[in-house]
């Protein structure tokens, strides 16, 4: 036996001895990790993965914009590999997004349905807006509501010309039927405009008052007008899916998809619930919970945004499938 045969096999029998080296996927969050997304999506993630591969494969979160500052870039970051996971909204590129965003209107999804549901069921309607990326997980906010800076609304009229910041394009249509002045804006900006004066509120979730720490500018808020919700996603990157091993991709396709977005969503409107019993609780604010009757004059004024948007859009296969 040679010493080349000899030293070979020794190699072999050391290598095969070796455990497989363990592989940590980066998610950027430009979110600290306080925020929903973290447990939800990220640690829930973190932790399918590891029991289903023994720790071969895991998640870890770089929160705060570790990975780069700013949410609207948050698509781009997995499509070049600085991360190999992101979260974000489509609002914020909303031109890329525009049959996904449908979902984010008024009625479109079905009271016993959730945001995440639609959009799965539309996902080969919508699948093209992903380009460059596999999708993780696609999921909706709570209902978004009226958050103000010392106005109370209660009419269509009492909008007019206020500045209201709008995620995107679908909110800011209905912003703007409502007679309000639409600002799109990041929602980590959101704080410091609505301080000092730049905007008047927002038509956001009320999971931002804890998030976000809306509850510390606004003190005014309007409940049960037809506002719609906010859309979400969470993607891998195309190249970062294709490195991984096929075992690790079993585990991972086990793991994203309707469940996970199912699991986002429910924390969103778990963190709103919470987020508006505090609200409610503090003397300082001031609560319109809308009649019946009152409701509708909002209904009135947005009646025409739904079906104008789809039809601009091309969405109307898209929208069928969400109301599945």
């Amino acid at each position: 036996m040679t010493f080349r045969t000899t030293f070979l096999g020794a190699a072999m029998a050391v290598a095969a001895t070796v455990p497989v080296a363990a592989q940590e996927l980066k998610f950027a969050n430009f979110t600290p990790p306080f925020h929903t997304v973290n447990a939800s999506v990220i640690e829930k993630l973190n932790a399918d993965l590891t029991e289903a591969t023994g720790g071969s494969l895991t998640v870890r979160g770089y929160h705060g914009g570790e990975l780069g500052a700013g949410p609207v870039e948050q698509y781009v970051r997995a499509v070049q590999g600085v991360a190999d996971m992101v979260w974000g909204l489509p609002g914020y590129t909303s031109q890329q997004f525009e049959k996904t965003m449908i979902v984010e209107l008024p009625g479109v999804v079905p009271d016993d349905q959730s945001g995440a549901d639609s959009l799965c069921n539309a996902m080969d309607e919508i699948s093209g807006e992903f380009p460059g990326t596999v999708p993780i997980a696609l999921w909706t906010s709570e209902p978004n509501i009226m958050i103000m800076k010392d106005k109370a609304i209660r009419s269509p009229s009492d909008l007019s010309g206020l500045k209201i910041r709008v995620a995107g394009a679908t909110a800011g249509k209905i912003a703007e039927a409502l007679g309000a002045t639409p600002v799109q804006m990041p929602i980590n900006q959101v704080y410091n405009a609505m301080q000092t004066g730049l905007i008047d509120g927002v038509f956001t979730g009320a999971s931002t008052l804890s998030d976000f720490k809306l509850d510390e500018v606004a003190d005014a808020y309007t409940l049960g007008a037809p506002l719609g919700r906010l859309a979400f996603f969470a993607v891998m990157g195309q190249g970062s899916y294709d490195a991984l091993s096929d075992d690790a991709k079993a585990a991972l396709d086990e793991a994203r998809g309707c469940g996970l977005g199912n699991n986002a969503e429910t924390a969103w409107n778990a963190t709103a619930t919470e987020a508006l019993e505090n609200a409610r609780a503090d003397a300082g604010n001031s609560f319109v919970d809308l009649s019946e009757d009152e409701a509708q004059a909002f209904v009135d004024a947005v009646s025409n945004v739904v079906a104008d948007y789809v039809a601009s859009v091309g969405g109307e296969a898209a929208f069928a499938a969400m109301q599945e």
